[in-house]
């Protein structure tokens, strides 16, 4: 978790001034992605803590493209909330996953 959020402050370090719309439509299909492989039964405060942690960078990163930013926490985790794809478990549990039957 840590190499990627470490990957991902490097992008919206690099990225700071591109626009909104397009850093966002980045970091939904970073999350999205993230979630389809690890949003498994029982690992959803840490798909948790991953999304938290982007949001934060992204909050950073937006709070540096201007020293007169009046982006406030409030403001920003409001517009975040609606964005951004919600934490869900996407997978089913293994016993679930393999007792179907195949009608043959």
């Amino acid at each position: 978790m840590r190499a990627t959020l470490s990957k991902i402050k490097d992008y919206l370090l690099k990225h700071r001034h591109d626009p909104v719309p397009e850093q966002l439509k980045w970091l939904r299909r970073v999350l999205q992605g993230h979630m389809n492989y690890f949003s498994v039964p029982g690992n959803g405060l840490r798909i948790n803590a991953f999304r938290t942690e982007v949001q934060k960078l992204w909050y950073k990163a937006l709070k540096r493209r201007s020293q007169r930013s009046k982006l406030s926490w409030k403001k920003f985790a409001a517009f975040i909330n609606t964005v951004l794809p919600r934490v869900k478990v996407l997978h089913p549990w293994p016993e679930q996953r393999f007792d179907v039957k195949y009608s043959r």
